[in-house]
């Protein structure tokens, strides 16, 4: 079946403990079965005083080596059928995470990331309950149904059988009606937690804002209401799912009722003997949960599916930048970049995010891209990084098409420091090496020191093993800024990647970054992006962008001189700075 596509691999490897599993399960559904007939035989002896002090060592030692088996053989299984499920969780879980990490940036725009966690805390869950606990209520009550209804129809008078039997059936149907009413709010129940978990991932991790606007009460209140909305769910579940149990104990009272009414009167008349009716009650007895267990099958097999059509969902989400199967590896990159007439759109129906843009960066040059807010200067830099796939024949490096170059040997020659700086919650040493434990601590140092972030680190009490916040939030904005320069110059690429890094870095610490990435961009190819004039002015060449369109390009001094867009910002700036001198 489709639906088991991504399970199909797993299930195939665990065959045989799911197969040694069931053998286990249905050996100890067959001792079973023999428990009853040794206390009918019991009670036969016991009643007619015939029973001897060797019958009832010997009947005990029946039910001893029963119990010992039975308890062997349900530790088997629940390795075998339950462990297995358990490593199923395993497999979902980590392929469920390495394909989040293969799918494009784009993709987690549209998807809320404590939708996307729930899937991994209420979905694979589900799919493990259905691999296990579901595997073994279908086979439990399937085989227990019909081999007790085969020993029931042997051993007592058909008339009393089908009497007794009489609620069961409802009781099936019932349990079978419930459990769809279940799974949908069951559904509910999913859809409420995805909500929550959103809802609260989404707050804190912007509670500063919260804080700086004291909409604590607000945002309280609106937790509250998601809470409320997932326990009216829940109650909506428990009111179907609590009906369930009531439901098995009346009709298993009624089957008792019918029992001591018309098994007495078979006694009374000798029809019956004390111990077939002591066997049969206690056979019975066995039939409620098979009953049950149906029912509970039909719920845990249908979240189980709802749960695996949801995963899907994720799981067959095709990687929109992925390697073609012809990419070729580059060993070594000289760093000549061009973009020829590329014209880009994040969508079909939207405009172009970059219209016609062309221009060339020789190895060891320094390109400087400036231009309002919303010009395209970050998709510039995200097309080069392959975050989004440009149009063959656009971008080049080398002389390759990016689309032609695997994205590891892609993005392994390239140093990034974005305009979003991200620190993960660990030490600031593992931040900046970034899962390279090759590098040595004065590595680490001198990249730190071209940062001009290597004296606040030495000022923390535990240096490099300073542990940051979640997103780095213990440190300042210009310093996580300057942490994740220094994670990018570490790599020595050989084309360095700076987008607008340095907007949270003040200008005298801003003149110190410039002057240590001189010496260190002289040696390799370099494209900076930057409000700020101050920041590129020394660039070898700069492109203007505005509106999607590269309208100018040249040297500081020739841009200032054409007296065009890069004049007017640069003296709006020059303006800016004079102002706040004086203040």
């Amino acid at each position: 079946m489709r639906r088991f596509k991504h399970l199909r691999e797993f299930l195939r490897e665990h065959a045989w403990r799911y197969a040694l599993g069931i053998l286990f399960l249905l050996a100890v559904d067959v001792l079973q079965l023999f428990i009853p007939t040794v206390l009918g035989n019991m009670t036969d002896l016991l009643s007619s005083g015939s029973m001897a002090t060797a019958d009832l060592k010997r009947h005990i030692g029946y039910l001893i080596s029963l119990a010992a088996a039975i308890a062997v053989g349900r530790f088997a299984w629940r390795i075998f059928i339950m462990g297995s499920a358990r490593k199923a969780d395993f497999f979902l879980r980590n392929k469920l995470f390495a394909h989040l990490q293969r799918l494009q940036p784009s993709y987690f725009n549209y998807h809320k990331t404590g939708d996307l966690m729930a899937h991994a805390t209420n979905d694979i869950p589900a799919i493990r309950q259905a691999l296990g606990q579901g595997i073994i209520l279908f086979i439990d009550a399937v085989f227990m149904t019909a081999s007790t209804l085969f020993v029931l129809f042997r051993r007592v008078p058909l008339r009393l059988a089908a009497i007794s039997l009489l609620p069961f059936p409802l009781l099936a149907v019932g349990t079978a009606l419930f459990s769809r009413a279940v799974n949908q709010r069951h559904r509910r129940v999913h859809e409420v937690f995805s909500e929550l978990t959103d809802r609260v991932q989404e707050n804190i991790s912007g509670i500063r804002v919260v804080k700086a606007y004291a909409q604590e009460s607000h945002e309280i209140a609106k937790f509250v209401d998601s809470a409320w909305h997932s326990v009216r769910a829940n109650m909506r579940l428990a009111k179907v799912s609590g009906l369930i149990e009531p439901m098995a104990g009346l009709a298993s009272l009624v089957a008792f009722a019918f029992v001591l009414r018309f098994g007495g009167a078979m006694i009374l008349s000798g029809e019956l003997s004390l111990g077939t009716f002591v066997a049969f009650t206690s056979y019975l007895s066995m039939l409620v949960w098979p009953m049950i267990a149906m029912g509970w099958v039909i719920n845990v097999v249908q979240r189980g599916f709802a749960s695996l059509d949801r995963l899907n969902t994720i799981l067959n989400e095709v990687p929109a930048v992925a390697d073609r199967p012809d990419s070729i590896e580059v060993n070594q990159v000289r760093g000549d970049i061009e973009f020829r007439g590329l014209t880009f759109s994040y969508s079909p129906g939207l405009r172009p995010a970059l219209e016609d843009v062309s221009f060339h960066v020789r190895p060891g040059e320094t390109l400087a891209v400036v231009g309002r807010t919303g010009s395209g200067k970050s998709t510039l830099m995200n097309l080069l990084m392959r975050n989004y796939n440009p149009p063959r024949g656009s971008v080049f490096i080398d002389g390759h098409d990016i689309m032609d170059i695997k994205l590891h040997s892609l993005r392994g020659h390239l140093g990034v420091a974005p305009q979003e700086a991200f620190l993960f919650s660990t030490s600031i040493a593992d931040n900046i090496t970034f899962g390279d434990d090759g590098y040595t601590r004065e590595q680490i140092m001198a990249a730190a020191q071209i940062a001009q972030v290597l004296a606040d680190i030495e000022s923390f009490p535990a240096g490099f093993d300073t542990v940051v916040g979640e997103r780095g939030v213990t440190l300042s904005g210009g310093q996580k800024q300057r942490v994740c320069i220094a994670r990018a110059l570490l790599r020595e690429p050989a084309i360095l990647l700076l987008d607008d890094c340095l907007s949270a870095v003040d200008t005298q610490t801003e003149e110190k970054i410039l002057a240590g990435l001189r010496r260190y961009m002289s040696e390799r190819t370099s494209i900076m992006v930057s409000h700020r004039i101050s920041t590129v002015r020394d660039a070898d060449h700069i492109i203007v962008l505005d509106d999607g369109r590269l309208v100018e390009e040249g040297t500081h001094e020739s841009l200032v001189a054409a007296g065009g867009l890069y004049a007017d910002m640069y003296e709006k700036q020059l303006l800016e700075e004079e102002l706040e001198g004086k203040a």
